[in-house]
C-alpha cells in the first residue's frame, strides 16, 4: 500500500535503509542546507533532522535526491501512472494489450479529488515564528519555504477540478514583512496563480491562497508537473499517491489538503486604490536560486496569514537550490522520465527536448525535430524545424529559454536512439556545429521576456532569445587544438583554451566589479540607485566595445577562426577542458558560464558580421560574451565558518560520519 502521509514515507524510507536520521542539534540557519548539499552531491540518503535548533518541529530533505529513490517512493503506483500516460498518448493501446491496461480504470478513479469534512491537517494551530526558519545561503533575505505546494482556485470556476497547485517560493520573514502576519509570495504573473489573482482582483474579490508543506510526496511532484492550464494538479497527485486527494471543506476559505503537515491560509493583500487590480507589493529576496546566483530584492505580492495549521507529529519538508546539480535536478529527471513520451503529442514533429540542467535549466534548450516535408524539395536548409522551434518557445516553462539549439533528427540516421543523443551534450553540440551555418541559421527574438531569475538581461524579465538550427549533412570541420605559437590577440584578450571540438574560450578584459550592484540594490536609497545606474552605463558602453574590438581584430585566417564558436569569459581555465580529456564537470562549467551570463541579442557577436534583409549573420566564428557584467547578480558561496563546522561533524565518529 502506498504511504498516505509524509511521516509514512519517511518511515518507509528509513525501514529500507534509504533515509539517515540525524539526532545531533542542527541549525536551520545555513547548517541544514550545507549538510543537504554535501549529501546530495555524494548521492546519499534522505535526511531527517530530529533536533532543529530553536524549533520543536523536525525537518526532512533530499527525499527526491536520486531518481532511484524517487521511483522507490512511488513504487506502488509508478507503473500505473506510466500506463495512464501511455493511454493518453494512444488510447487504442488498451485494445491491443488489454491485460497491461486492465487496472487503468481503477487508477483513473484515484485522479478525482475528494471533498471531506475533516482531517489531520487542521487539528492543531501554531504561528509563523514557530516554524523551521530555513536559510540556505548567507545573503538570503530571510527564511524561505522551499518545498511549498501553493493552492489557488479560479474565482470564475471555483472547485477542486479547476484549481492550481504550484511551487512558488514563500519568504517567511525578513525585509518589511509584519512578523507572524505576512509572508512574501514570489510568482510570475503569466503562471496559473497569476491568472487566478488577476481574475479575483478584477472581480473585486479577495484572492485567497493556501500553502501546504508535507503530505504525500506525490503532491510535491504534482506542484511542478507541466500540466495543461486548467487541469488540476490534484488529479496527477492522486494517481501517483495511489488514492484520491482529500481536501477539507472550509467555510469562507479555500479547501485544505487533509494530509498536509503544515498549512498557511492567507489572503493576498490588495494594492492601493487605483492600482488597476494589482496586489500590494513588498520587497522579496534576495534568494540563492537555481541558476547559481542570487535573485535580488524585487517587489512581489504580500500574503496576509490568517491561520497556520499543522497535523499532530508533523515534519517540515525542504529542499535546497543552488547551482546545478541540486535536488531539483532529480525532480527534472523524474518529470522527464514520466512525461518525455508525451512531447511529440504536444509538439508535433518534435522528437525530444532537453532543458539542460547544468546551464540552469531555463537558459538552454537542446531539441530534436524532424524535417518531414522539405526533402521533397531537395534542400538541406532548416525549414520545418524552425516552425517546431517556435512551438517549443511557446510552450509553458520552455518559453523561458534564451538559447534553443534544434537539429533535424535525421542527422542521426544510423543511431539507435536520437533521444539518447539529445542528452549526450558534447556529441549533440558537435553535430550542430558541423551543420549550422552562421550566415543563415541564427534566428533572434529581441526585446522579449526571459526568466525573472535571470539577470543577463538589462532589467528584470527583459531579454532576448536565439534559435540556432541545424539540418542536412555536415558542412564544417571542427578544430580540436590551438597551434603552439599563435598570432597575438587584440589587447586585453589572452589565454585561449579549447573547450571541446569547435569551441574555444578566451579571457577578455574584466568588467567593473559586479558585486556593487547587489549592494546598491540592498541599500534601496537614491545614492545606491545612482551607483547602480553609473555601473550599468559603464557596462553597456564598455562591454560591446571590447567585443567589437576583438571581432575587428581577427582575420578569417587567424587560428581562433578555425573554431566555430569563441566564448569570451573571465577565466578560460575554469570553463575549458584540455583536448582529449573527458570531464563532465569542466563541460558543466562551460555550460553554466556561457548560457547563464549571455543575453543573445546583446552578447552574440561574430567575425565579419553583416545584415541582409534584416537577418544578422557572420562569415567567421560566432563570438559570445559570457563575462560577468556589473548588472549580473552575485554567485552564491557558503559561509566559511559553517562549512568548517559541517566538515568537522563528518569526521570519523561524528554525527555526520559516512554521509559525504
Amino acid at each position: 500500500m502506498a504511504p498516505r502521509s509524509l511521516r509514512d514515507s519517511v518511515n518507509d524510507l528509513e525501514q529500507h535503509g534509504r533515509l539517515r536520521r540525524i539526532d545531533a542539534p542542527i541549525d536551520a540557519y545555513l547548517e541544514a542546507a550545507a549538510i543537504h548539499r554535501r549529501v546530495f552531491q555524494a548521492g546519499g540518503p534522505a535526511l531527517l533532522f530530529t533536533s532543529v535548533v530553536g524549533c520543536r518541529f523536525p525537518m526532512v530533505s533530499n527525499l527526491f535526491g536520486t531518481l532511484d529513490r524517487s521511483r522507490f517512493m512511488f513504487r506502488h503506483t509508478y507503473d500505473a501512472v506510466q500506463r495512464l500516460i501511455e493511454l493518453k498518448i494512444d488510447p487504442t493501446r488498451a485494445l491491443r494489450s488489454p491485460l497491461r491496461y486492465a487496472t487503468a480504470p481503477l487508477a483513473a478513479l484515484t485522479m478525482l479529488p475528494k471533498s471531506v469534512r475533516s482531517g489531520p491537517a487542521v487539528r492543531q494551530e501554531t504561528t509563523l515564528s514557530a516554524l523551521p526558519h530555513l536559510v540556505s545561503w548567507p545573503r538570503d533575505g530571510g527564511p524561505f519555504v522551499t518545498l511549498p505546494q501553493v493552492y489557488t482556485e479560479d474565482p470564475h470556476a471555483p472547485g477542486l477540478m479547476k484549481s492550481n497547485l504550484g511551487m512558488y517560493r514563500i519568504q517567511l520573514a525578513g525585509n518589511d514583512y509584519k512578523a507572524d502576519r505576512e509572508v512574501g509570495l514570489h510568482y510570475q504573473l503569466h503562471r496559473s496563480i497569476g491568472v487566478h489573482q488577476a481574475a479575483a482582483m478584477r472581480a473585486g474579490q479577495p484572492f485567497r491562497v493556501n500553502v501546504f508543506v508535507g503530505g504525500s510526496p506525490a503532491m510535491n511532484l504534482a506542484a511542478v508537473m507541466p500540466l495543461p492550464e486548467g487541469m488540476s494538479e490534484l488529479t496527477f497527485a492522486g494517481a501517483l499517491a495511489g488514492r484520491r486527494i482529500r481536501m477539507i471543506r472550509r467555510p469562507d476559505s479555500l479547501p485544505v489538503y487533509a494530509e498536509a503537515d503544515f498549512t498557511l491560509c492567507g489572503t493576498v493583500v490588495p494594492g492601493p486604490e487605483g492600482a488597476r487590480g494589482l496586489p500590494a507589493m513588498k520587497r522579496e529576496g534576495p534568494f540563492g536560486d537555481h541558476l547559481g546566483y542570487y535573485s535580488l530584492e524585487h517587489p512581489f505580492p504580500v500574503l496576509r496569514i490568517d491561520h497556520v495549521y499543522h497535523r499532530p507529529d508533523p515534519i517540515w519538508a525542504f529542499t535546497v537550490v543552488g547551482r546545478p546539480p541540486q535536488e531539483d535536478t532529480a525532480f527534472g529527471e523524474l518529470i522527464h522520465d514520466l512525461t518525455g513520451p508525451v512531447i511529440p503529442t504536444v509538439l508535433p514533429g518534435v522528437v525530444g527536448v532537453n532543458a539542460v540542467d547544468a546551464a540552469g535549466v531555463h537558459p538552454l534548450l537542446l531539441a530534436l525535430g524532424s524535417e518531414r516535408y522539405m526533402p521533397f524539395y531537395k534542400t538541406d536548409r532548416p525549414a520545418e524545424i524552425l516552425t517546431q522551434a517556435c512551438a517549443i518557445l511557446g510552450q509553458g516553462q520552455l518559453s523561458l529559454a534564451k538559447f534553443l539549439f534544434i537539429a533535424d533528427a535525421g542527422c542521426w540516421p544510423d543511431k539507435p536512439s536520437a533521444e539518447h543523443d539529445l542528452h549526450a551534450i558534447r556529441p549533440f553540440f558537435a553535430e550542430v556545429l558541423r551543420r549550422a551555418d552562421w550566415t543563415r541559421d541564427l534566428h533572434f527574438h529581441t526585446q522579449t521576456t526571459i526568466d525573472t531569475l535571470d539577470y543577463s538581461g538589462d532589467t528584470i524579465n527583459a531579454g532576448s532569445k536565439v534559435v540556432i538550427a541545424a539540418a542536412g549533412p555536415p558542412r564544417f570541420d571542427l578544430a580540436t587544438a590551438l597551434p603552439a605559437t599563435m598570432a597575438p590577440l587584440p589587447e586585453g584578450f589572452a589565454a585561449a583554451r579549447v573547450v571541446m571540438p569547435g569551441v574555444v574560450a578566451v579571457r577578455g578584459p574584466r568588467l567593473p566589479n559586479p558585486t556593487f550592484n547587489y549592494d546598491a540594490a540592498r541599500r534601496g536609497d537614491a545614492a545606491g540607485e545612482a551607483i547602480e545606474a553609473a555601473g550599468l552605463a559603464a557596462a553597456h558602453s564598455r562591454a560591446p566595445a571590447d567585443i567589437e574590438r576583438l571581432c575587428r581584430g581577427l582575420s578569417l585566417e587567424h587560428p581562433l577562426c578555425a573554431f566555430r564558436m569563441i566564448v569570451v569569459v573571465d577565466d578560460p581555465a575554469f570553463v575549458a577542458t584540455p583536448h582529449g580529456a573527458e570531464s563532465t564537470g569542466r563541460i558543466n562549467n562551460w555550460l553554466w558560464t556561457t548560457f547563464t551570463k549571455a543575453n543573445p541579442a546583446a552578447d552574440i557577436w561574430g567575425v565579419k558580421p553583416y545584415t541582409r534583409r534584416k537577418h544578422w549573420a557572420c562569415q567567421g566564428p560566432l563570438v559570445i560574451d559570457a563575462r560577468t557584467k556589473p548588472h549580473h547578480a552575485p554567485v552564491m558561496e557558503e559561509d566559511p565558518a559553517v562549512s568548517a563546522k559541517i566538515e568537522a561533524m563528518a569526521a570519523s565518529g561524528g554525527p555526520l560520519a559516512g554521509l559525504f
